[in-house]
């Protein structure tokens, strides 16, 4: 089973403009909304895929029902804890050029009741055949470390965790040993304090100290020049597919749900690191934050050549 937590949920809202005019009248070419945040976009591609999730999270007022009623219309099972206030919306400003530029609302406050509610919810879903991943920013109210205190509390239970989040989240929850980490290489680069642009063979010497700090498996992702996949027995990279690209937007989310829908099935470690670039690839060449079609991720797959390090 697996199991997305959206604490920080959004309506998408992707819009196509010309070169962007800073201070002056952009005019709107395309727009597409979607029911986003990491792991909702997660749930969605997992199901392109043909596996089964169950969306949690936190969601309020009008927003928060919209988000609800197209996750079912997808066939998603949802079990959100409802807060007051609205749920945000996001803007993302794509360029013919590829540059997209975001603007996140803050969302909801979460008091500490409902983080509560949310947090037994999770303990009543973990088992040792469970994967939660736990991905993207948190709501005003809830503390730094609920990514750590979540680890550990599913892990008691024999869960697993896949965690795709940045910054404090990301450092305060290496100490609870997630499972599966997804790190771009910047994200990466500023853990280690890093200022300048690492090498494949850094980045890879940077992933092995996490793993020796208990995580058990980390993919790397390097934009266009492709993914390192670091697991303790094997290491893979990847050079990046070519697609005509929309735009980035979702591709890391993508990679992330290829790797969940790989553990549900009980895939290898080549054969899940080949799903994450085929399903990520497939992302950029989409309009917003929906994922690529089966079909699509299939015919990527014959382009994937995994190289082992």
């Amino acid at each position: 089973m697996i199991v997305t937590v959206t604490m920080n949920p959004a309506i998408d809202k992707t819009v196509d403009i010309g070169e962007m005019e800073r201070g002056g009248l952009n005019r709107i070419q395309n727009i597409v909304l979607d029911a986003g945040g990491k792991g909702i976009n997660v749930s969605k591609t997992v199901r392109e895929l043909g596996g089964t999730t169950v969306a949690t999270g936190f969601l309020g007022g009008s927003s928060g029902a919209v988000i609800e009623k197209v996750l079912k219309e997808y066939g998603i099972r949802t079990d959100f804890v409802q807060v007051q206030g609205e749920t945000r919306t996001n803007m993302k400003v794509v360029e013919p050029n590829g540059i997209v530029t975001e603007l996140n609302e803050q969302g909801p406050v979460v008091s500490s009741e409902q983080l509560g509610e949310l947090i037994g919810k999770l303990e009543g879903y973990a088992s040792e055949e469970t994967l939660f991943v736990l991905a993207g920013s948190i709501p005003r109210g809830v503390g730094k470390d609920i990514y750590r205190v979540i680890t550990e509390k599913v892990h008691k239970k024999g869960a697993s965790v896949l965690l795709d989040a940045d910054g404090e989240l990301f450092v305060n929850s290496l100490a609870a040993g997630p499972d599966i980490i997804k790190p771009n290489r910047v994200e990466l680069e500023e853990y280690y304090q890093i200022d300048y642009r690492a090498t494949e063979e850094q980045l890879v010497e940077l992933g092995g100290r996490l793993l020796e700090q208990g995580v058990g498996m980390v993919a790397v992702s390097m934009g266009q020049m492709g993914a390192l996949f670091l697991g303790k027995e094997q290491k893979y990279k990847c050079r990046g597919l070519s697609v005509k690209a929309h735009s980035t937007v979702g591709a890391g989310d993508a990679m992330v749900a290829a790797l969940a829908y790989g553990w549900d099935r009980k895939m290898g470690m080549e054969d899940a690191a080949k799903l994450g670039m085929a399903v990520s690839a497939g992302a950029v060449t989409t309009t917003g934050t929906k994922p690529p079609s089966r079909e699509v991720v299939d015919e990527l797959l014959k382009q994937v050549k995994l190289e082992r390090l």
